[in-house]
């Protein structure tokens, strides 16, 4: 069945969804972009999603025209109209058609606003159950992770590689630390039964899955610590696992081949994805 796709104030056929090719989005990546979950036919933490919309708008000096409560009502239409039970509302929006191709945007350029729905199971999916391979690679990133570009093609590179090598995903590693995965962020439960993962700062995505989880990590009674940590670390770590909107919690069962604790999702990380899943649904009824 045809999606049905919003750009810019008209609703259409995927088909006949098109954006201008001087869009600066497509030369440049002048763009940013949300991905906002749906879990039996509700958004997800969607406050969280358009707060850090806005400081990547900010961050850019990218004017957007509609405010949260237009983008909610079009995300809430979307479901409606493409009849989207579970999956995710993809947002990009970008500084829009600049008449040419030229790196000075002119003033007066109107931005371009593109919502899409993506209809796929995350919640009962075998990666959050039986868990994922990864390895390590290099971090090739710009700079300004924290803000959300579509710049991704490193990010496309390392799960290219991740398959090449027939794992599942890659961690992310600069001047000996893992940043994050090449689209989520990335936890360990260390042997001494501590959660630690990589602060906040311009290296890393602020994860809105990110700061939840670790308001529940708390309530379950684990300590939990925000430090760098190396490959080293997660490899002998007790526990490894990453987290994004669409993946909600992914147990990670090997890093480059070695086994993590006994090569089987731990028990903590079961734990928290279920009452992760458990709150969302709470929070949603």
């Amino acid at each position: 069945m045809s999606r049905t796709v919003w750009i810019n104030g008209s609703w259409l056929p995927e088909q006949e969804a098109k954006v201008s090719v001087f869009d600066r989005g497509f030369l440049f990546a002048d763009a940013i972009y949300e991905v906002t979950a749906v879990i039996d036919g509700k958004l997800v933490d969607f406050d969280g999603h358009m707060a850090r919309l806005r400081r990547s708008c900010a961050s850019l000096s990218l004017a957007c025209p509609w405010d949260g409560e237009a983008l909610r009502a079009l995300h809430q239409e979307l479901i409606q109209r493409n009849q989207l039970d579970e999956g995710a509302i993809y947002l990009q929006l970008t500084r829009g058609d600049s008449g040419d191709r030229t790196f000075l945007c002119p003033e007066g350029t109107e931005p371009t606003l593109v919502l899409f729905t993506q209809a796929r199971e995350i919640v009962n999916v075998p990666q959050g159950i039986q868990g994922i391979r990864a390895i390590t690679c290099p971090d090739i990133r710009w700079g300004r992770r924290d803000i959300k570009s579509v710049g991704l093609l490193a990010a496309c590179m390392a799960k290219q590689e991740a398959r090449r090598q027939g794992a599942d995903d890659a961690l992310l590693v600069e001047q000996g630390f893992i940043t994050e995965g090449a689209s989520s962020n990335v936890f360990i439960v260390t042997p001494d039964n501590r959660l630690v993962t990589r602060p906040l700062g311009n290296d890393i995505l602020h994860g809105i899955t990110r700061g939840t989880l670790l308001k529940l990590a708390q309530e379950l009674g684990i300590e939990h610590v925000e430090r760098p940590f190396t490959p080293t670390e997660a490899r002998e770590a007790s526990e490894v696992f990453i987290s994004s909107a669409t993946s909600l919690v992914w147990p990670v069962v090997a890093i480059d081949g070695v086994a993590i604790g006994d090569g089987a999702p731990g028990p903590f990380t079961r734990r928290l994805r279920e009452r992760y899943i458990a709150a969302l649904r709470e929070q949603m009824a």
